[in-house]
């Protein structure tokens, strides 16, 4: 998927479960598709 088509600048993504695995794919793609992204754990 191209990520500038999701034109993301200006937002902010909290992913949770976003330091590994699937979670954290996701708050790369969002994070390269412009948006600010902060990834938590699962566990805290």
């Amino acid at each position: 998927m191209a990520y500038d088509e999701l034109g993301l600048e200006g937002r902010v993504a909290v992913v949770l479960g976003g330091t590994s695995g699937i979670g954290k794919q996701i708050a790369l793609g969002l994070a390269q598709a412009g948006a600010d992204a902060a990834a938590a754990p699962r566990r805290a």
